[in-house]
């Protein structure tokens, strides 16, 4: 089948950094289910942006759409003719309904029955009468997190489209939107290239739009950027802070990259590093730089998306900026440490946390009796529930600084340099830093157990909170990003090997905010769906985390390292005879009836076997071992009484026939396989693993 290549560019205002990525992608996936839609079927799907375009390439787009044969079925061929093969009124109507011929009907066997077919054939339309208002679906579909109107009140879009470029091989595309028609033309730089550039094929596009300033490739706009940035540090013996995110932000505010080094006055280095950094990352989008020895510099590198006939004009003009902005930080520093963070923490009463739950001072009071009910849980002595008392009480005190009013990416970190300004204790200042560690996935842990049992404290009075309010997440909906908050919270106490009974810290969140009865509960299953899920992703498999959550999925920490003993025994040859033997021992309870197990009832003297002796003797040496081992989270021992268990109960089966005659020995029999099954009971549904 003959094939062109197809372009299509979206000619926009300046689109948000932040949206790129994801429509670059999300255009490709939209863009597939429509030709797959229309039965087009091409080679090689790309797309393209800059904050001004939005572009999809498909090479080898065939020309036509493939033949449409779709076979129905109808009624029994017995009822559609007769015996003399002529056609009944069920064969007509149903001939007549699909819109083919009676006798073109053909005969099929489908699990004995014979039945009539239709068979209709729909001959493949040319692709260039089918992409106008492909494309148009396409534009539609593509929703942004945030959209506006501009001319046609039925259609919106991230920003206002201002011509359109659209070609299949060397024919323009007549796509419509709103007062739009699909050209071939394109537009070059805003500021270096021209406001009109014809593009013949999609061919040429990307070589058409370098020579007009516009890097169309956003991979190659990348490199350009970094390539810079390195040159800059080898000229300046300098090294370049690059957060990936920074990184591919400045890739798409930009059309032509031009990177250049600005610096600022030295006496700003008095301000905390993370000032510094933050202002310039966070608010100016700029890459801070370090010396050999990690020693931050009063210098930067910025990329421009315009080259003056001076570039100093514009290294000026951002080191303009960027001191205003400095000295506004360095005045609200200097405001701040005027007033002690301690003397701020009434002000919180101003700050209402939710109307049904106070204030942010009434939140500080909660999370520092959850901080020091943890404290005791974990068997931590005065000294550090002091710590961690003082260190809660001024957990949200930089909350009311101009600093984190101005910055609020500084929450944490200016509480911390406040404090040791203030003369806190080292360990109270830098927990109130680490109480918001981590914060993403992946992200630094608390490098001190003080900041750690705060923000678990912290968490947890989150999560209560909304489970109070009914504002647990259900479905997709998670406005108050608590899956976040739980998976970090999770990681939080498994990173740190930290014991945290989470069900008692509810409990006692639920206690301090007058919960009804069954919120705990439904904390605690929302709590432990979220372990799952990371279990899951830590690579164990859904029965034996589904068993380890059940046994101890209040404790993240035990739950993991059960997981991980079960997973390292579940395929070995005694672990599956053991399974398979609890699955056997609760079939067979499950089928007796009447059968009352309460204990006193196995009499010895029914024995008739050494090995029912053996199984009775060893349950009742193995049950308070596995009590006292769960108690302790001896799993190692746990799995060591389990072995010895295994081949006396494997031989149980084997050589005694429970469901004996004697009604007797029977009930003695299913008495003793009772102690067994509550032996299992203890350690969870060991049968769920199986090969």
């Amino acid at each position: 089948m003959n094939a062109r290549n197809l372009l299509f560019e979206i000619g926009t205002e300046e689109i948000p950094a932040r949206f790129m990525p994801w429509a670059l992608e999300e255009i490709k996936k939209i863009a597939d289910d429509e030709f797959q839609k229309e039965r087009l079927s091409y080679d090689v799907m790309e797309s393209f942006g800059t904050p001004r375009r939005i572009a999809l390439l498909l090479r080898g787009l065939a020309e036509k759409q493939e033949d449409l044969i779709e076979e129905i079925k109808g009624p029994l061929w017995s009822q559609a003719f007769d015996d003399y093969n002529n056609p009944t009124r069920a064969a007509i109507g149903f001939a007549k309904s699909r819109g083919v011929p009676v006798e073109s009907l053909k005969r099929q066997e489908i699990n004995g029955q014979f039945y009539a077919f239709a068979v209709i054939r729909q001959e493949g339309r040319e692709t260039l009468s089918i992409l106008p208002s492909l494309l148009e679906r396409l534009v539609r579909r593509l929703v942004f997190p945030k959209n506006m109107y501009w001319i046609d009140p039925g259609f919106k879009f991230v920003r206002p489209i201002r011509w359109l470029l659209c070609l299949y091989g060397e024919e323009a595309v007549p796509v419509k939107l709103g007062n739009l028609v699909g050209k071939n033309f394109s537009r070059g730089h805003r500021f270096l290239g021209s406001s009109n550039v014809e593009i013949n094929s999609a061919d040429e596009y990307l070589e058409k739009l370098y020579d007009n300033y516009v890097i169309v490739d956003h991979a190659k706009r990348k490199e350009k950027i970094l390539s810079g940035i390195r040159a800059i540090e080898r000229e300046n013996h300098v090294k370049a802070m690059l957060p990936p995110d920074l990184v591919d932000e400045n890739v798409f505010l930009v059309e032509y990259p031009f990177p250049f080094m600005g610096t600022f006055e030295e006496r700003f280095l008095s301000l905390p590093e993370e000032v510094l950094i933050t202002v310039m990352i966070h608010h100016q989008k700029y890459f801070p730089l370090k010396d050999d020895s990690g020693k931050l510099q009063p210098a930067f590198i910025g990329v421009s998306n315009n080259m003056a006939t001076d570039m100093d004009v514009v290294k000026e003009g951002n080191e303009r900026v960027l001191r205003a902005r400095l000295s506004d930080a360095v005045f609200f520093y200097n405001e701040d440490l005027k007033k002690p963070l301690a003397a701020r923490v009434n002000e919180l009463q101003n700050i209402v946390y939710h109307e049904s739950l106070g204030t942010l001072l009434d939140k500080v009071i909660r999370v520092k009796d959850i901080a020091l009910h943890l404290c005791k849980e974990l068997g931590y002595g005065k000294e550090v529930a002091d710590l961690v008392e003082r260190a809660a009480f001024l957990s949200k005190a930089d909350l009311v600084t101009n600093m984190v009013y101005e910055f609020p990416e500084l929450r944490g970190v200016i509480g911390r340099e406040y404090a040791k300004a203030n003369g806190e204790h080292e360990r109270v200042a830098s927990a109130l830093h680490e109480q918001y560690l981590p914060a993403f996935v992946g992200d630094a842990l608390p490098k001190d157990v003080i900041g750690a049992i705060v923000g678990i404290a912290d968490r947890i009075d989150n999560i209560v909170s909304c489970g109070k309010m009914d504002l647990l997440p259900t479905g997709s909906q998670d406005p108050y990003a608590l899956r976040r908050t739980a998976r970090c919270l999770n990681e939080l106490i498994i990173g740190l090997e930290m014991d945290v009974d989470l069900g008692s810290l509810v409990e006692k969140a639920a206690v301090i905010l007058k919960c009804e009865e069954n919120i705990g509960q439904k904390v605690m299953d929302f709590l432990k769906q979220r372990l799952y899920v990371q279990l899951r992703e830590k690579g164990f498999s859904h029965d034996v985390t589904t068993l380890s959550l059940a046994v101890i999925g209040q404790r993240p920490l035990q739950a993991l390292k059960l997981a991980e003993k079960l997973e390292s025994v579940r395929n070995e040859e005694w672990f599956q005879r053991l399974a398979t033997a609890a699955v056997r021992v609760r079939n067979i309870l499950a089928k007796a009836s009447g059968l009352d197990t309460g204990k006193g009832k196995i009499d010895e003297s029914y024995f008739q076997s050494e090995v029912e002796k053996e199984l009775y003797h060893k349950i009742s040496a193995i049950t308070p071992v596995l009590r006292d081992a769960l108690k302790s989270f001896d799993w190692d021992r746990i799995i060591s009484s389990l072995l010895e268990l295994e081949p006396i109960i494997s031989r149980f089966f084997e050589e005694v026939l429970v469901m004996a005659d004697d009604p007797f020995i029977r009930m003695n029999r299913l008495s003793l396989l009772a102690e067994c099954d509550a032996l299992f009971r203890l350690i969870g549904d060991l049968g769920t693993i199986r090969e």
